[in-house]
């Protein structure tokens, strides 16, 4: 098996094992979140050898040129000397100026990045409690409108960055991010396409700024927003989404309680289960889902099923870690 080299230590890789999952096993620290291939907070650089191209997913081609890679998907065949990126990927000071619970689990936070940050909204940073530790968050805002970037946090039980979020972080003090990534987002150009967008928890800060983008940029299709909880407590920005509604008539919005009780103004069911039902039929519209992995696995093997091309669903799975969420 091959041999990962990193810091001047070698470490050997064994069978199965990723990486990032062999530099975890033998207590080197290393920054990580997802595990998934999706927030690329563990990339890497490999000084000596080859990556395999399964492990470049998703990064820019000047990176793969750079030997870029992401730790947790890198099963190489080969010995690999590896780094920790450089200043082309490096991170950016942001300021905190602003946080509000926006229910009593999801804290509003507005960042003010000291450098130019250009993204698209439903896109995602990466939040940096320390120099090793770190979690995705959606971005809710939208450029050009919102003078801030804005995340939905969630407080994840014994969640490391998740508490230091909601009880640790105040206006005034300064975190590290890094960022954008991630392809969950509006894409102009077929302005009559069916929009259905389909979220859970903090799922709805992506879908709030893709909804808000669309309308923006002259959307004239329908625009479905299904955003799902087990109880009312769990859903948020109720009021501004029932806004939108009252001002652009191809947007219409349903907050689904899968829950016992449901009060007049809610609709009963899972949010994917309501949303299939009421547009079963998906040849030619575009798809966003956003929020509990298996909801997103789920919902889109049945958009696809409903007649989706796959190309149209865009996913942003929310996992969280049970040791560092």
């Amino acid at each position: 098996m091959p041999d990962i080299r990193y810091d001047g230590q070698t470490y050997p890789l064994c069978d199965g094992q990723s990486v990032l999952e062999c530099l975890i096993a033998h207590g080197v620290s290393v920054p990580f979140s997802c595990r998934s291939g999706i927030c690329q907070t563990c990339l890497m650089r490999a000084e000596v050898g080859q990556p395999p191209d399964a492990a470049q997913k998703g990064l820019k081609p000047a990176l793969k040129d750079r030997n870029y890679f992401l730790a947790c998907i890198c099963n190489p065949e080969e010995d690999l000397t590896i780094s920790l990126p450089g200043r082309e990927v490096a991170r950016t000071p942001a300021t905190i100026v602003g946080m509000e619970l926006l229910n009593a689990e999801i804290m509003h936070v507005s960042l003010q990045s000291h450098g130019q940050l250009e993204y698209r909204a439903g896109q995602f940073i990466n939040l940096y409690q320390k120099e090793n530790l770190a979690r995705s968050y959606s971005l809710a805002s939208l450029p050009g409108e919102d003078p801030h970037l804005h995340i939905h946090v969630r407080r994840v039980p014994e969640g490391r960055v998740s508490s230091w979020v909601h009880d640790g972080l105040q206006p005034g003090d300064t975190v590290d991010i890094q960022g954008p990534s991630g392809d969950c987002f509006y894409l102009p150009g077929a302005p009559e396409q069916g929009l259905l967008l389909i979220g859970t928890g903090s799922g709805l800060a992506p879908l709030y700024g893709i909804v808000r983008d669309a309308l923006a940029q002259g959307h004239t299709g329908p625009i479905r927003l299904f955003h799902g909880s087990r109880n009312r407590n769990g859903l948020y920005l109720i009021g501004q989404l029932q806004e939108l509604t009252r001002t652009y008539s191809n947007f219409e919005y349903t907050p689904c309680l899968s829950g016992g009780y449901v009060p007049k103004g809610f609709t009963s069911g899972r949010a994917h289960q309501v949303a299939l039902s009421e547009v079963p039929r998906l040849a030619g519209w575009r798809v966003f889902l956003c929020g509990h992995p298996e909801m997103v696995k789920v919902a889109q093997k049945k958009a696809f099923l409903a007649g989706a091309s796959m190309k149209d669903i865009a996913c942003d799975a929310f996992t969280s870690n049970a040791i560092t969420g």
